[in-house]
């Protein structure tokens, strides 16, 4: 039988179409890097911050990530437009919520989003009803970071693990804080929306109206970067470049304030106005966090101060009720995902002679509690204490074993105690079962501080008994607090330029730790060596630092065999190790570490360590 032509080219047509033609390619999943924030956006109801039916308690977004045997629950918020730094938008229809994962591999995501009366902050998960995107679900893959050096991206999260120090989850590597601690009013800047003086008639009671101006950080305009963010064509560059410039001096934390509202500044609050308490201003949280994520990517912890001694009872009377669950809430789904935060529940908190109405120790537990209850990460909390010994055992003593407290941030006058108080409470909180992590956040008297290079440039009180005090004794490190008498103190600093030597002073001891010592295995045991004034911090037969004050030698007691090589440091002008007059000694029980390099009317550091092969 005959075949014709045509037949052949429709079974040819036929087997291109159906046969060989390439099989669909599976959907490729979202790709983010490990660490890296990760922001996922909805869209539900148009509104506002303003609007009749508040959306900041009546709707919750909670989404929940999964990975293997990982689960994090992570609150979502109200985000206006979703770009609202940019915008400063008010209104719109976008949820986020803010991620920041530490594993490689694939993760899961499912949502739940409902409304009702303040669902907010309900714990109930069948609260309300199921609206708009409520249970969408999806599914992205992380891989590894690209990150290095001091980009937190490149390191962890930075987490409580029990011990006298916080450490990075991604390393090995244990943090040392030396930071800025002021001003503390940081977030009081021109260029953020919403940002002005609250308060000032009749600014506190009795009291006349105070002439201020909010931050502009314009000496530090230079310090910023082609690449680095802006918002708004240009906006933000005084602050980001003052990050730019506290980094490149080694600074590694900042402490500030979220609200201080009928506090000492009166220019920071994440609400809509200074009167509010249940809207929040979406455009300058935004903008806190393009500064904030800026501050990730140079390695700084975030020391977030929740409140200050005068605004206690701001909040439901200093309960832990709607408005500072609300609040708590809000500052936790924005900034949690951060990956070095630090939680501080209120600066000075407790009872002072100046300010009798404070929060009792229930309200206390209360709210450190909720912190740790609501976010999902477990960021480190702790609490900022005042200067005397008396109002500061007051409020410590009851918090000690506390399991949901991490640590204190010690405020403390006269410097001369701060060596003996960080060993108290490291000591005091090992025994009733809870290690706290002891650093030392602010320095009295509170009128003084640290005071500007130019009338203090040598900064010896503070280096000694401040810095090298705290880690000598075993404590985290120290932030710098200002003072107020001088010009660029702590409400009214402009530049960070006028600290320059405290910065650098600061860099080389933390230095010296990371690269000499294995400090988190070492204690304080300034009773090894008999120099006035000396401190020693010891890994006993492996390795001993000492801090030598205004003197050129000591004894050590070396107990047992063995040779140590002996090296010594300059901790006020750094620089590398340099030899003394002996470069060896043997073990004995009140051995000489022999004379230091030049002089004995400076300080000294002598690393002594035992050689490898004795």
């Amino acid at each position: 039988m005959t075949r014709h032509p045509f037949s052949y080219l429709l079974l040819l047509t036929f087997i291109w179409t159906f046969a060989c033609q390439p099989a669909e390619e599976p959907e490729l999943l979202p790709t983010y890097q490990q660490w890296h924030k990760v922001t996922l956006s909805f869209e539900g109801p148009e509104t506002s911050e303003d609007a009749e039916e508040n959306p900041f308690t009546n709707y919750r977004l909670i989404v929940t990530f999964r990975n293997g045997s990982q689960t994090y629950e992570v609150p979502g918020f109200y985000a206006a437009d979703g770009n609202a730094a940019e915008s400063s938008a008010s209104s719109g229809n976008i949820w986020q919520v803010r991620f920041a994962p530490g594993t490689e591999g694939e993760w899961s995501y499912d949502v739940s989003f409902r409304k009702g009366d303040n669902i907010a902050v309900s714990t109930d998960a069948n609260a309300g009803e199921p609206v708009a995107f409520d249970s969408e679900q999806g599914s992205f893959q992380v891989v590894a970071s690209d990150k290095q050096g001091r980009d937190l991206r490149a390191k962890g999260k930075l987490q409580y693990v029990g011990e006298r120090y916080f450490k990075f989850a991604g390393t090995d590597e244990y943090y040392l804080k030396g930071g800025a601690g002021s001003p503390e009013n940081l977030l009081g800047y021109v260029d953020f929306d919403g940002t002005e003086f609250g308060g000032q008639e009749g600014h506190k009671e009795g009291e006349a109206p105070v002439d201020k101006e909010l931050h502009v950080y314009e000496d530090h305009i230079r310090d910023w970067n082609e690449g680095d963010p802006s918002w708004q064509g240009g906006k933000g560059k005084g602050i980001i470049g003052g990050l730019n410039y506290l980094a490149g001096k080694g600074v590694n934390s900042l402490y500030f304030l979220t609200m201080n509202i009928r506090g000492d500044g009166e220019d920071v609050w994440p609400y809509t106005s200074y009167d509010e308490r249940y809207r929040f201003d979406c455009s300058k949280l935004d903008q806190w966090e393009t500064v904030f994520t800026h501050a990730d990517s140079l390695g700084f912890l975030l020391h977030i101060i929740t409140q200050e001694t005068e605004n206690e009872l701001l909040l439901d009377n200093g309960d832990t009720g709607p408005q500072r669950k609300l609040y708590y809430r809000e500052l936790i789904a924005r900034f949690a995902h951060h990956l070095a935060v630090t939680w501080d529940m209120g600066e000075e908190n407790g009872y002072a002679e100046f300010s009798p109405e404070s929060q009792n120790d229930d309200q206390r537990r209360a709210m450190i509690s909720y912190f740790k209850e609501t976010d999902p990460y477990q960021n480190p909390v702790v609490l900022h204490t005042h200067a005397a010994q008396k109002e500061r055992d007051a409020i410590l003593e009851p918090l000690l074993g506390f399991e949901d407290l991490d640590g204190p941030a010690l405020q403390i006058n006269p410097p001369t105690v701060v060596h003996a108080e960080t060993k108290r409470w490291i000591e005091a909180s090992a025994e009733a079962g809870k290690q706290w992590v002891v650093n030392l956040d602010e320095i009295g008297p509170y009128y003084h501080g640290v005071l500007p290079d130019d009338i203090d440039p040598g900064h010896d009180t503070i280096r000694y008994e401040v810095l090298w005090g705290n880690l000598m004794a075993g404590g985290g490190g120290a932030e710098w607090y200002f003072g107020y008498i001088f010009d660029n103190s702590d409400l009214g600093l402009e530049t960070w330029r006028t600290r320059n030597n405290m910065w650098d002073q600061t860099r080389y001891a933390v230095t010296f730790f990371h690269e000499n010592l294995p400090f988190w295995e070492m204690q304080s045991a300034d009773d090894l060596v008999d120099a006035e004034g000396a401190y020693c911090f010891a890994k006993p037969g492996e390795v001993y630092a000492i801090y030598l004050h205004n003197t050129a030698t000591t004894n050590l007691n070396l107990e047992g065999d063995g040779t140590y090589t002996v090296q010594w440091f300059d901790p006020k002008n750094g620089g590398e190790l340099q030899s003394g007059s002996t470069d060896e000694i043997s073990g004995g029980s009140n051995i000489s570490v022999g004379d230091a390099p030049s002089g004995d009317s400076q300080d000294w550091v002598v690393l002594v360590q035992k050689k490898e092969d004795a």
